[in-house]
């Protein structure tokens, strides 16, 4: 398929700068994929379609201040660090990072950081990928806990920021699930950004079981599909874990007959994932960790995800293919028409699919 065919006119208004002032209160569109119904509902009412034979997935990652920005101590010039995942095989201060820097940079290379400059990055090797490097962190400090003074949660370019204090602060609880509880990820699961313990208490009176699986997520989940092809498009590896709990839940739920619910495009990455490595009589999935790079669009076949929960997501991207995959090309993109008409807020703040 043509790249070209999942491009969508979006007016700029409806890229959500901010979340709702309420956590909770987003519209849900509602696409009944067997007939492509159409409901317009809010994320509350999600209750109404889950039922208790069913299972709800989550992505339980969690989003850490992974965006430095720093000066060279030589020059006075100005760095910026996006730590993209802990390097295989190495201490955990070494990562393989982004680096945006008005310089050449060389291996040796070191970076200051910190109202003291108590954090210090030494760039080690270059990495495929445009300013990808392997980096040593070194601090005499935690690292995350001078992470968390003052680096930066790594929002998507798309939503633009002053760099207030108020704003970071804003960000690091609203940029973040409830039940974020693994640390490893530079974006966030966005779909999971609208649930509240109200939510999730109205689940558990129903009768809902809910279990995590965890899936990193990368800055990839931004790259644009530039290939005119799909099928020529290369995902990034991202780092997954799916607990025995989880695994044996789905294979329960799919052994009744119930659907599983799948929150996000990451948690439907690593279910598929682990599907398409499972060859065990009588299991869907099995438990483990690994990384994904696995790239869904349509035409597939889908071994585990029977519902999904979604943001609207921008033109010819990897995760509105995904959506089209499960939901039908047409049918995705008369939903999304249909969305902008309706004045729905779109991206990572924005409001909310539910595909059933």
């Amino acid at each position: 398929m043509k790249t070209r065919q999942f491009w969508y006119p979006l007016p700029e208004r409806l890229i959500a700068q901010h979340p709702a002032e309420r956590r909770g209160t987003e519209k849900m569109m509602v696409l009944h994929r067997a007939t492509g119904v159409l409901e317009h509902r809010h994320i509350a009412d999600i209750v109404d379609y889950i039922e208790p034979n069913d299972l709800l997935v989550v992505n339980d990652t969690k989003v850490f201040p992974a965006r430095l920005i720093g000066t060279w101590p030589d020059t006075g010039g100005a760095i910026e660090v996006l730590m993209v995942s802990a390097a295989p095989d190495t201490t955990a201060l070494v990562w393989n990072c982004i680096i945006g820097s008005g310089r050449r940079c060389r291996a040796g290379q070191v970076a200051v950081f910190g109202p003291n400059g108590e954090l210090r990055v030494k760039l080690l090797e270059p990495l495929a990928g445009i300013g990808m490097w392997k980096a040593e962190f070194i601090c005499a400090r935690p690292l995350m806990e001078l992470l968390d003074e003052f680096g930066h949660t790594p929002v998507p370019p798309y939503v633009k920021r002053e760099g207030t204090r108020e704003e970071e602060l804003a960000d690091r609880e609203r940029y973040q699930t409830i039940y974020a509880k693994h640390v490893g990820s530079v974006a966030a699961p966005t779909a999971g950004l609208h649930f509240t313990p109200e939510i999730f208490a109205a689940l558990d009176a129903k009768g809902v079981r809910r279990v995590a699986v965890t899936l990193h997520v990368g800055p990839g989940t931004f790259r644009p599909v530039k290939a005119e092809n799909i099928e020529d498009h290369q995902m990034d590896f991202e780092a997954f874990t799916v607990p025995p709990e989880a695994a044996d839940a789905i294979n329960a739920c799919k052994a009744r007959g119930g659907r599983v619910f799948c929150v996000g495009s990451t948690t439907v990455r690593t279910l598929e994932t682990v599907a398409a490595a499972t060859h065990e009589p009588g299991k869907v999935v099995t438990a483990g960790s690994g990384a994904s790079d696995i790239f869904i669009y349509p035409p597939y076949d889908f071994k585990v995800c029977d519902a999904m929960l979604t943001n609207f997501h921008l033109p010819q991207s990897t995760l509105l293919m995904m959506i089209s995959a499960l939901a039908g090309r047409e049918r995705v993109l008369c939903a999304y028409a249909m969305a902008v008409r309706n004045n729905y807020m779109f991206f990572s703040y924005g409001d909310c699919m539910l595909i059933v």
